[in-house]
């Protein structure tokens, strides 16, 4: 029986848990039904209380929250993952909690209206304005990245995964990226990894 466990569907932020359980090559059981099904589920809430996914259990260790969850897999099993060095760990810190504040909400505002929201309830105006607010960022990604593949150096870290895991949300989006070359090449480096497409 696999020692993790992992909740939430794929089309959730469990995706990011799951591509960083693959590249980590470790055995985990994924309990992938919908949120309405987990929220009835008594296991479920005794590992999240807050009823949101995605979950973790790693013999006694409960997690929640996504980046937590997946900084630390990665620091105890994803060996050519983890930084090798303190400074580097905090660079792996900032880049995750950089996507999650400066990006993820911007590109999740485009992506709902796209995909999930009634033709008369979508808002142009909303999606324009998440659109304009990713400009900066984007120029702040490419910035980090000109003359370095990956966001630490040579060699692809939990910093990339976990950002390419929010950034991914923009080949959904359909941003244009063009002026953000570094950022556009960097992406496409990480999301072409077999364990981002389920390998």
């Amino acid at each position: 029986m696999a020692k993790v466990k992992i909740w939430g569907p794929v089309q959730s932020r469990a995706a990011r848990v799951l591509w960083c359980a693959r590249e980590c090559g470790i055995e985990f059981d994924h309990v992938g039904t919908d949120l309405a099904a987990l929220k009835g589920d008594a296991e479920f809430a005794r590992i999240n209380p807050n009823a949101k996914v995605p979950a973790m259990q790693d013999g006694e260790l409960v997690l929640f929250e996504s980046m937590a969850i997946n900084l630390y897999l990665a620091h105890r099993y994803g060996k050519a993952l983890w930084p090798a060095t303190i400074e580097d760990e905090a660079r792996a810190y900032q880049w995750s909690f950089w996507g999650m504040t400066e990006v993820e909400r911007s590109l999740l505002t485009i992506v709902i209206d796209m995909f999930m929201t009634p033709p008369d309830k979508k808002n142009p105006k909303a999606v324009e304005e998440a659109k304009a607010s990713l400009g900066k960022p984007l120029g702040i990604l490419a910035g980090a990245l000109r003359g370095k593949p990956y966001l630490l150096g040579d060699s692809f870290t939990i910093a990339d995964l976990n950002l390419a895991s929010i950034m991914a949300w923009a080949k959904l989006a359909k941003i244009d990226m063009t002026g953000a070359a570094d950022a556009a090449g960097w992406l496409d480096r990480c999301l072409s990894r077999p364990a981002f497409r389920g390998k």
